[in-house]
């Protein structure tokens, strides 16, 4: 039986699991929930798979109605979620029972907000993932990319595990500004930017444009124009920083194309990428250039989340 029905889809609500891994070379994006910290710390509250299907909301405004009774978490942004007009608040778990409705409004702060359902939701996978990406026509109940829509129904994969009430600690959750700074390893592109263009780049801050979205964050600020253009394409990472010829920077996500010719001049780290992912349009976003030293920590505190969630690990 279905666990829930949508009867509100808002401005964008997605199937997303950890995304696909190995497909770049077909030309496939990787797709994947967006905010890593949020989704990782769903399925732990549940003690569901690591790579368990969530619904992905963007900016708010969904509603669904529980068809039967079942366990769900809520992560990332307070999007003044309510169940039978009571106020949920997010990071924790919930019991829902058969006919109560749950509605989100619009995000407070932050963009995105995670629901997971104890034991998964149940969609079938292509290359492995669950994940929607709407540029590729895959995933989603579909099958063919599409975001989820009014009238379908969700159903939940079969749960061995008892449900316990769980929280995630005070101090691992995050406070979503307006305003943020984010870590950044420099690309060998970066020594094709002049010390000057380097320093404004770094001293300055860029606000997030209406024009982003999954595929990028699209920035307006002081301009770096590239001094050589034309590049051969090159495979783009999660979280490269392009730029391109009118020299205001783009930041690559999960729906990214696998390649591009724009310089990059550096990549943020994994570990920041998730808020990132929890700017709206008109927030700041600066950038902090990692020294070798400063690199080596931010590696072992994105290992470390890896260990800790039990995710990508080789």
């Amino acid at each position: 039986m279905a666990a829930l029905e949508i009867v509100e889809s808002g401005v964008l609500i997605q199937l997303q699991d950890l995304g696909r891994y190995g497909v770049a070379e077909h030309g496939l994006s990787q797709g994947g929930a967006m905010d890593l910290h949020a989704y990782c710390w769903a399925n732990l509250l549940l003690n569901n798979d690591p790579n368990a299907a969530q619904i992905e909301i963007t900016l708010g405004q969904a509603c669904f109605k529980v068809l039967e009774d079942c366990c769900i978490a809520l992560t990332g942004a307070d999007m003044n979620a309510t169940l039978d007009g009571k106020v949920l608040v997010p990071w924790q778990t919930y019991q829902l029972a058969q006919g109560q409705i749950l509605q989100f409004g619009f995000a407070r702060d932050g963009l995105r907000a995670y629901l997971a359902i104890k034991g998964g939701f149940d969609n079938q996978t292509c290359f492995g993932s669950a994940s929607t990406v709407q540029r590729n026509h895959l995933g989603g109940i579909d099958g063919k990319g599409g975001a989820l829509a009014v009238g379908q129904c969700l159903y939940a994969n079969t749960s061995s595990t008892p449900y316990h009430y769980q929280a995630v600690p005070a101090r691992f959750i995050p406070r979503y500004h307006h305003e943020i700074t984010v870590s950044v390893i420099e690309s060998y592109q970066a020594d094709s930017f002049t010390a000057e263009q380097k320093a404004r780049f770094y001293s300055s801050g860029y606000q997030l444009t209406q024009h982003s979205d999954r595929m990028g964050c699209r920035l307006t600020g002081a301009k770096i124009i590239p001094q050589h253009a034309g590049l051969i394409s090159q495979p783009i990472a999660k979280g490269a920083i392009q730029l391109p010829p009118d020299g205001e920077p783009i930041v690559l996500l999960n729906d990214r194309q696998t390649l591009g010719g724009y310089p990059i001049i550096g990549c943020i780290t994994q570990y920041d990428l998730s808020l990132v992912s929890q700017l709206k349009p008109g927030d700041t976003i600066r950038f902090a250039c990692l020294t070798p030293q400063q690199f080596e920590l931010e590696q072992q505190k994105w290992f470390t989340f890896c260990r800790f969630f039990n995710v990508f690990q080789t």
